[in-house]
């Protein structure tokens, strides 16, 4: 029993150096393999070297040099091959056939009929000679720069030429096999010539859209940026305007009651300091500097409708005596649209608190639906004097107060209407649409 038990503990022992020699040998072949595909890397890296040079070579070439190399190479074969007596009459088809492509980037119709010309002579004389492979370069010229039409024509042109060749010059009657021969060669540039203008005119259309949305992506950043400074200028506007006209009413106040009520005066300077870190809050906040992590953020939240009783302290405060009164629940309006109607408000009793004498008392109304926020602002001062004519709009007070309160009204489909009551004080009455498509002003 013990000799049995002790011999899968020892064969276990002998299997462990087994397995390390396999794994060692695995490791070496791995690490061979991988020296062989380094080496086979490096070697096909060392041949692509000569033909990444020759693609650079080839792109500082001009286009027409390759249009010359062809001529020159074409009567370099003439004057190899052609017997004396004939090498003048062949040089000169040769060099009427291939120097014209020079040009036909520039004038590709003419430089095909130019070309198509000079193969008509040559057949006439009865020379064959291997420039008429220019009539093929000028066929895929004209169907890569021209349109529909002239690449038919052009075709046609050199399909009459094949079948002249090949009557003329065909062996043995043989003429089916090699005028198929030459179409298909026609057929084959006019069709890569259509190919590329197809591809430029494609690249044209993308680089066109490219551009357009470029220039349309720009337009809509300027007009966004307007809109930003559009807001901002309205926002500083509602803030500051607000701010500093209650901060002037509680400074008289102050002054007002420094010797007769001590109490009063400091009530009012405690006031007019927390007015102005208000004011410094909310610019803090309309300029996006303020961070969501700081305690003012907390303390101050974005003004809505809650917010309106202590507008209405801070108005009383200041001269006006200001009721509020809210029908319906506002939890359901967004918070953009109680800031709208919180902008409203200020801004209607800021325009009396600059416009109206001490005594008048201002009323606010605001009733919420479902789908709408009515607001209407009324007070008591007595309205701007009346144009002298019956016809003449209302005289509105100068200033950029209403025509903003009318932007952030329209914003929510909304018509602000602002102008005197019939027996006596001014009255601020807009409906704004909760479901309306304008983005509501931030």
């Amino acid at each position: 029993m013990t000799e049995a038990a002790a011999e899968p503990g020892h064969a276990h022992r002998n299997q462990a150096p087994v397995r390390v020699r396999v794994r060692a040998r695995w490791a070496r072949t791995a690490a061979r393999l991988t020296g062989y595909a380094d080496l086979a890397c490096a070697r096909a890296a060392r041949a692509a070297r000569p033909l990444r040079a020759a693609a650079r070579w080839r792109s500082r070439l001009p286009p027409t040099a390759w249009d010359a190399l062809l001529a020159t190479l074409l009567l370099l074969n003439v004057a190899t091959t052609r017997a004396p007596h004939e090498l003048p009459v062949a040089a000169a088809l040769t060099a009427a056939l291939t120097l014209p492509l020079l040009w036909r980037r520039r004038a590709p119709r003419t430089v095909f009929a130019a070309v198509a010309a000079a193969a008509l002579v040559q057949w006439l004389t009865g020379f064959q000679l291997p420039a008429d492979v220019a009539l093929l370069v000028a066929l895929y010229t004209v169907a890569a720069n021209s349109g529909r039409r002239g690449t038919l024509i052009a075709g046609a042109v050199v399909e009459a030429g094949a079948l002249l060749a090949c009557l003329r010059w065909s062996t043995d009657g043989a003429f089916l096999t090699p005028f198929v021969a030459v179409t298909a060669l026609a057929v084959a540039a006019a069709v890569l010539g259509v190919n590329v203008r197809t591809t430029r005119a494609y690249l044209a259309a993308l680089e066109e859209r490219a551009a357009r949305l470029e220039h349309e992506q720009e337009q809509q950043a300027r007009l966004a940026a307007a809109e930003e400074r559009t807001r901002i200028t309205r926002e500083m506007h509602d803030i500051v305007t607000h701010n500093l006209s209650v901060m002037v009413a509680l400074t008289d106040a102050a002054v007002y009651a420094q010797h007769r009520s001590p109490d009063k005066a400091t009530t009012a300077m405690l006031q007019i300091s927390e007015t102005g870190r208000q004011a410094l809050t909310d610019m803090r906040r309309s300029l996006g500097v303020l961070r969501t992590d700081e305690p003012d953020a907390r303390r101050h939240p974005l003004p809505g409708i809650a917010q309106l009783a202590a507008l209405a302290d801070q108005m009383g405060a200041a001269g006006l005596p200001t009721g509020i009164d809210v029908h319906g629940g506002h939890a359901h309006i967004p918070a953009t649209a109680q800031l709208t109607v919180y902008r409203l408000v200020q801004e209607a009793l800021t325009n009396t608190l600059k416009h109206t004498p001490a005594g008048t008392r201002a009323t606010v109304r605001i009733h919420c639906a479902a789908a709408t926020v009515t607001v209407d602002v009324t007070d008591t001062g007595p309205h701007p004097p009346q144009p002298a004519t019956a016809t003449a709009a209302v005289v509105v007070p100068p200033g950029h107060g209403i025509p903003g309160m009318r932007e952030r009204s329209a914003a929510y489909g909304g018509t602000l209407h602002a102008g005197p009551l019939p027996d006596g004080g001014w009255r601020v009455h807009t409906r704004l649409h909760l479901d309306s498509a304008g983005a509501p002003p931030a």
